[in-house]
């Protein structure tokens, strides 16, 4: 993948350095995630309750909690510089994307982060992993998640990390659109089972909506190499809510996937990929389409 040399994103509040202490509510999208990401790392979710605090000096943060001081390195830096670029580039496309549709793309925030982070959601631990927050319109990433994906889900790869960044772009993607709202109404009127189902199809639209991020992006910047497309496909099968409960539990419970399958995670990020289509994840939001 080629993206050295390019500019980085101007919309970044870099928090790291400082982890927080004490426990934390689940809100937002951190929610439909905390399963799935809980499972691929081995843990029970309960821990995640209950999140140890880094060690070393310690300031105030908000809300008078300490935060503990994290020196940085250049691998963080470098991974750091990297997510600023590709954050850019997904801002680039879609919002030529939103203009083609006669709408503003209000360009959302990420958030570096260590350890623990507050948001309009709750806070959340990094546990949790990537998170999007539709609240304030901000991505929450810890960097440590892209070794952990090298070390727990066997998916090194620059465009693995970049389809990670794109897919919770595509949460912001959706909410703009207003797919979250739609998906939010129907679970509320129709009750816990449709919730279950939208929270799958909003996370396979935002693998869709990655998809469509890669297709404009590699026409515009021709920053693919070989290999590149089936990194992220691989990346998209490791996380499937079947294939985190095969290797955790040893079976599959589907009543209680939130994110999709690796089949369907990795059919709709290639769909997106191939058509480069916004129009089509209208297909996912609708409960009468169950070709996923």
């Amino acid at each position: 993948m080629r993206w050295e040399g390019q500019s980085e994103s101007e919309n970044v509040d870099d928090r790291r350095g400082f982890g927080g202490g004490g426990g934390y509510a689940i809100g937002g999208v951190g929610a439909l995630i905390l399963i799935g990401l809980a499972l691929f790392l081995g843990i029970d979710p309960q821990q995640l309750l209950n999140p140890q605090g880094g060690g070393g000096p310690a300031r105030p943060g908000p809300g008078g909690n300490p935060q503990a001081v994290q020196p940085a390195n250049p691998e963080d830096e470098k991974l750091a510089h990297f997510s600023k670029v590709i954050f850019h580039d997904t801002e680039i496309v879609w919002d030529e994307q939103f203009r083609k549709l006669g709408r503003e793309y209000v360009k959302p925030t990420l958030v570096l982060f260590t350890g623990q982070v507050d948001s309009a959601c709750g806070s959340a631990s990094a546990a949790m992993g990537p998170f999007y927050c539709g609240r304030d319109s901000e991505v929450y990433i810890d960097l440590a998640f892209y070794r952990q994906m090298q070390r727990k889900l066997n998916s090194p790869g620059e465009f693995t990390r970049a389809y990670v960044l794109a897919h919770e772009v595509g949460h912001h993607v959706q909410h703009l659109l207003g797919y979250s709202a739609i998906a939010e109404k129907a679970a509320r009127i129709q009750g816990e089972h449709v919730r279950q189902q939208m929270s799958v199809r909003m996370e396979l639209q935002a693998d869709y909506f990655a998809g469509v991020w890669a297709h404009h992006a590699q026409e515009k910047f021709h920053f693919l190499d070989r290999g590149d497309v089936e990194s992220a496909l691989h990346a998209a099968f490791e996380i499937g809510d079947d294939h985190l409960q095969r290797k955790s539990r040893g079976w599959v419970v589907p009543d209680s996937f939130t994110h999709g399958t690796s089949r369907q995670r990795m059919r709709w990020f290639e769909k997106g990929f191939e058509t480069g289509s916004v129009d089509d994840a209208r297909l996912l939001i609708d409960l009468e389409y169950d070709n996923l």
